[in-house]
């Protein structure tokens, strides 16, 4: 394990040997440096770990501490793997390509190695709450881990999330969107659970592709419409669900990294 520490954060680097992965997973703690009572104390995981080196995570999170804007959160960022396109995706159904191949076991990773790797090193019983966030098809990822997972998870942020994924071609003649989006569905046909609540982000700039021709760039009309399957379950926007549009915002970390403070605001404030 090695650390630097800021005014408010102290940043830990660990390592994981994954028995369900079958390699080393990194992982970057952001911890706050002034903790009282661990239970209340949030945690929050985050896909793409190596994205939040890039977009100096630490300094995001020291800015919105150090003002006392935000409730106490434990960042944990785990690094993907060469194999992303297969560690990420919907642990249930693999895309029309075969991609996700390793989602389950992503998924047996986070809840039965990372959890409590992080209970047992930090000795913590219990957190106030519990959250997943993360970038494009990792951000695809936590949402699928905390739909599926409520009883441990409150909430999810999606941040340009492949919310694309299908198990059909869009080319297929067969190709229905209101039934081949995977996530849709999975939220179409599961149950409501009152306490989640869902943060989304996705640029003007995102991509170009717009598969159904209607002038919305997939992204946006990929999100919308999964927000309309949240709204139909019985979720409430902006109770349950916020809704972040980026104006010229891209497919890449430097708008993540403008994002991310709107995403910690609005689930952590004071």
């Amino acid at each position: 394990m090695s650390g630097n520490k800021t005014n408010c954060v102290t940043v830990e680097q660990h390592q994981l040997t994954s028995i369900h992965l079958n390699r080393d997973v990194k992982v970057d703690c952001y911890l706050p440096t002034e903790i009282g009572n661990w239970s209340d104390m949030h945690l929050l995981l985050i896909n793409d770990g190596q994205d939040l080196r890039t977009m100096h995570f630490e300094d995001i999170l020291d800015d919105l501490l150090a003002d006392n804007l935000i409730q106490p959160v434990f960042c944990v960022g785990m690094h993907c793997s060469t194999d992303r396109k297969n560690e990420y995706g919907t642990a249930n159904m693999l895309d029309y390509k075969g991609r996700g191949a390793k989602a389950y076991l992503y998924t047996r990773f986070i809840m039965e190695e990372l959890l409590p790797y992080i209970r047992k090193t930090y000795n913590v019983l219990s957190f106030k709450e519990k959250s997943f966030a993360g970038f494009s098809l990792g951000a695809l990822s936590a949402l699928d881990i905390v739909w599926n997972y409520p009883q441990e998870f409150s909430m999810a942020a999606v941040f340009s999330g492949s919310l694309w994924w299908r198990d059909k071609d869009h080319e297929d003649p067969d190709f229905d969107e209101d039934k081949d989006r995977i996530m849709h569905r999975q939220i179409r046909e599961g149950q409501y659970y009152p306490w989640l609540k869902f943060f989304f982000e996705v640029g003007t700039h995102d991509e170009t592709a717009d598969r159904n021709n209607n002038g919305i760039i997939d992204s946006i009309d990929d999100t919308r419409s999964l927000i309309t399957e949240l709204i139909k379950k019985g979720y409430n926007e902006p109770r349950d669900i916020q809704y972040l549009e980026l104006k010229d915002g891209k497919h890449d970390v430097p708008t993540w990294a403008k994002a991310f403070p709107e995403f910690l605001l609005w689930g952590f404030s004071r």
